[in-house]
């Protein structure tokens, strides 16, 4: 047997490849299984932060969710809001639209009176003067000369005896 180990080199170097691996077993078990154990750690604590940070996504999620339905709702209360004002407006001017349209005709009629009065008035001054003229005219044909001076002493005597 010593014999066989005095001059077979492949076995000298399996026996040498046997006791490295003991002996790296034996002193880098520690620093791989430590390495391994770090690296575990380090992926425990980057799961716990994406872990934290998910949770603290969704909360951010719900808190925007929140916002936005808050927003949507104002929104449709502002909506709301504006249409009721668009009524009063529109209510509002129709009402002032009635009561100018009142006022206006209220001014034509009183416009209209005037100017029949007017014309009604006209028509009156303008009778009176046919009505003249046509007195002058009857009383110029039917009267003569003679008798308009009998007319005029007459009343002439009459003034004078009112006056006197």
């Amino acid at each position: 047997m010593m014999e066989m180990l005095s001059h077979d080199t492949g076995l000298w170097v399996a026996i040498s490849f046997v006791v490295f691996l003991l002996i790296a077993f034996k002193l880098g078990r520690k620093s791989v299984i430590g390495g391994l154990d770090s690296k575990i750690a380090e992926i425990r604590k980057e799961i716990e932060t994406a872990e934290s940070l998910r949770v603290e996504a969704q909360e951010l999620l719900a808190q925007y969710q929140r916002k936005q339905r808050d927003a949507e709702k104002e929104a449709a209360e502002i909506l709301e809001r504006a249409q009721e004002h668009a009524a009063q407006i529109t209510k509002q001017a129709e009402a002032d639209l009635d009561e100018t349209m009142a006022r206006r005709e209220a001014q034509l009629k009183d416009r209209i009176k005037r100017i029949e009065q007017n014309a009604m008035g006209e028509m009156k001054a303008h009778a009176a003067q046919l009505a003249l003229q046509a007195t002058r005219t009857v009383i110029e044909q039917d009267l003569d000369q003679k008798t308009g001076d009998d007319l005029l002493s007459a009343s002439m005597e009459t003034v004078s005896k009112q006056l006197n």
